[in-house]
């Protein structure tokens, strides 16, 4: 890889406390805690060099509210089977124009926060951002026809950020919930209104990939 997975490349400030107890991570747990089963959240031997991968993040905000805050699992959670509420952390503020970032939590947000901020600023409605690694569906990112980040923009970074923005703007995601990080091994991205539809898009894309596969 070009990139050390895991590496947070924004500028962080972060309060070590426990976010508070009225934010659930019922839905958010139990749809990660699937996607770990799946492997699509992880840590597996013989890829990335062994770090963790994938991230899930749940908007808190109302959709009117100009400031997007949302809970996104720590970073280098992902070899945990399941999640406690210290394993999360609340993003306060992100300034993607400045590389900033603002969070509270018992861990540090994941190296892909960023990226998470950028979707949520791109429409009110998008309640929840799944960020996996899946060679199945990157390796046919074309041929399932998926929007796809430039293959030179790395993970993580304010170039990711405005790359996101820029798929938004030129429509290639006003019709579909999903993208391929050609810069980022293995790197898909999904969003959507709800936890449920974003995690079974994804579902259904892996499903779609082998699909592929067999046919060749």
């Amino acid at each position: 890889m070009s990139d050390q997975e895991g590496v947070i490349k924004y500028q962080l400030s972060h309060q070590s406390r426990a976010i508070e107890d009225d934010i659930s991570i019922t839905s958010i747990n139990a749809w990660r805690t699937l996607l770990f089963k799946l492997e699509l959240i992880g840590q597996l031997e013989g890829r990335y060099d062994g770090y963790a991968f994938g991230n899930i993040s749940q908007r808190l905000t109302a959709i009117n509210c100009e400031n997007v805050q949302f809970i996104i699992s720590g970073t280098q959670t992902g070899n945990i089977a399941s999640l406690s509420r210290h394993h999360y952390c609340l993003v306060l503020d992100a300034n993607l124009q400045q590389n900033s970032l603002r969070s509270t939590g018992c861990c540090k947000p994941s190296s892909e926060a960023l990226t998470h901020a950028s979707v949520y600023q791109q429409d009110n409605a998008i309640q929840s951002v799944i960020h996996i690694h899946c060679p199945e569906i990157w390796r046919n990112s074309h041929e399932l026809e998926l929007p796809c980040t430039a293959a030179d923009i790395s993970y993580g970074t304010v170039a990711m950020a405005a790359e996101v923005k820029r798929l938004f703007d030129t429509a290639p995601l006003q019709n579909t919930d999903v993208f391929s990080m050609l810069g980022h091994e293995d790197g898909i991205v999904a969003f959507s209104d709800s936890m449920e539809k974003a995690a079974l898009l994804l579902i259904q894309l892996l499903a779609d990939a082998i699909a592929i596969k067999q046919r060749r």
